[in-house]
C-alpha cells in the first residue's frame, strides 16, 4: 500500500508501526517536479514498511518524466520483499527505458516491525546516516555503495541504468528506541563550501553532530540551515531530498515466532517469495 510517492515538492510527516517519518523534497529552482523520487509503502498488516529515495541524473523538470517512470516501476515491484531482487528489477526496467548515459542512484530501506530490523539495499546512492541513541553518536551505515569481487571480476550495487544485469547486496541493522536514520540525495554532500571543495561525507558528519538528534520533526530544516551556515551556500544547485526515520519502537499486531522468521527470511533473500 503506497503512503507517499512522487517527485514533486514535499514537506510531510507520517507514522507507521515502529517508525515516525518526515520527508522534505524540493526540485531544482522550485520547479513543479524534478529528478528526486520519494516512496513509502506499508503492508496491510502494518508489519513491513519500505522507504525508498532515488535520484535520476540531471535535475529539475528536465528529468521529471524519467523520474515518474522510475516511480511507476517502484509501484510495480514494491511487493518484492527481498530488496536485492527489488533493485535488480528496477535496474532491468530503467536500463531498458533510459537513454544511454542516463542513470539513477537509489536506496531502499525496509523496516520489519516485529524484530526492529532495518534491511538496506544501496544502488550507488550516498550512504545513509544513523544516530545511535545507545551510543549517543552519529555514523554512516554500510560500506561504499559499489562493491567489487576481485576473484570473479564482478562489480555490483551500481546505480540503476549502468549495466544490465547487475548484482545487489543488502544488509540488516537492528534499531534501538530513539535511533534516527537519515536518507538523502547527493545535493547535500555536493554542496560547495566557501573555503573550496565540497562538503563531502566527513563534512556532513560534522554538520549532523552539531544539529543533534533531539528534534527529529525539524531535523531536515535544521540540517539544511546548518549546511548553509557551514558552507556559505545552500545545497541549491540540484534537487534536494531528505527522509528522516525515527525509531519509536511501537509494536505492530502480534505475530507468531514462525511467521516472524519466515518474513525475515524473505526480506534478506533466504526464502523465495
Amino acid at each position: 500500500m503506497e503512503i507517499w510517492g512522487g517527485n514533486t515538492s514535499a514537506d510531510d510527516a507520517i507514522s507507521v508501526p515502529g517508525v515516525d517519518a518526515w520527508i522534505y523534497s524540493q526540485p531544482f529552482e522550485r520547479d513543479d517536479s524534478g529528478g528526486d523520487i520519494h516512496y513509502v509503502s506499508m503492508c496491510g498488516a502494518g508489519k513491513i514498511s519500505r522507504f525508498v529515495i532515488a535520484d535520476v541524473s540531471g535535475h529539475g523538470s528536465g528529468v521529471s518524466e524519467l523520474a515518474v517512470f522510475l516511480r511507476d516501476q517502484m509501484r510495480r515491484h514494491i511487493n518484492t520483499l527481498d530488496q536485492a531482487r527489488f533493485a535488480r528489477s528496477l535496474n532491468t526496467e530503467f536500463t531498458r527505458h533510459a537513454k544511454a548515459g542516463v542513470f539513477a542512484t537509489s536506496i531502499a530501506a525496509t523496516y520489519f516491525a516485529p524484530t526492529d530490523h532495518l534491511v538496506v539495499c544501496n544502488a550507488g546512492h550516498p550512504r545513509p546516516l544513523r544516530f545511535s541513541a545507545q551510543r549517543d553518536a552519529w555514523e554512516f551505515l554500510g560500506e561504499s555503495g559499489v562493491f567489487e569481487h576481485e576473484e570473479v571480476g564482478e562489480v555490483g550495487n551500481l546505480p540503476l541504468g549502468i549495466i544490465e544485469p547487475t548484482s545487489y547486496l543488502q544488509y540488516a541493522v537492528s534499531l534501538a528506541p530513539g535511533d534516527l536514520i537519515v536518507l538523502y540525495t547527493d545535493s547535500l554532500i555536493e554542496t560547495p563550501c566557501k573555503e573550496g571543495g565540497l562538503l563531502g561525507e566527513s563534512g556532513l558528519l560534522d554538520v549532523v553532530a552539531r544539529v543533534g538528534s533531539s528534534r527529529p520533526e525539524s531535523f531536515s530544516g535544521d540540517l539544511l540551515a546548518e549546511i548553509e551556515s557551514t558552507c556559505g551556500a545552500a545545497p541549491s544547485n540540484d534537487d534536494v531530498t531528505v527522509l528522516v526515520l525515527h525509531h519509536n519502537a511501537s509494536n505492530p499486531p502480534k505475530q507468531s515466532l514462525g511467521e516472524k522468521m519466515r518474513v525475515m527470511a524473505r526480506l534478506v533473500g533466504l526464502q523465495q517469495v
